[in-house]
């Protein structure tokens, strides 16, 4: 009777069955076409020494995408911000900015709160 050893994330130490695999999953998001997201774009101030930021959440897809996205949107709008957790940050009011550039590159579904 031969065991295998695996070493890694599924919690199976070993296995009895020599037919046994390991299944793979899939640690990346499917992405949506820009049609299907559904982008928020929001107004926050908390915790940034009053200073107002433009907040896009919403996103469904993998981080190179998202990066790639904040990239587009920071540049349109002349000004810095960062992308992280998961959300877009540009700083100042770039509301109306940037819900007319997702308009205009296919994000139907993006709405301004």
């Amino acid at each position: 009777m031969s065991k295998k050893l695996f070493n890694n994330q599924t919690g199976i130490v070993y296995s009895t069955d020599p037919d046994f695999k390991v299944e793979e999953e899939k640690l990346e998001k499917p992405i949506l076409p820009a049609a299907q997201q559904l982008l928020k774009v929001l107004l926050d101030r908390k915790q940034r020494a009053g200073k107002s930021v433009t907040l896009i959440i919403g996103f469904e897809g993998n981080v190179n995408d998202l990066e790639e996205l904040g990239k587009k949107l920071k540049t349109f709008c002349g000004t810095g911000g960062t992308v992280k957790d998961g959300e877009i940050i540009v700083q100042g009011d770039n509301r109306e900015k940037i819900v007319q550039w997702l308009f205009k590159n296919g994000y139907s579904r993006s709405k301004k709160i």
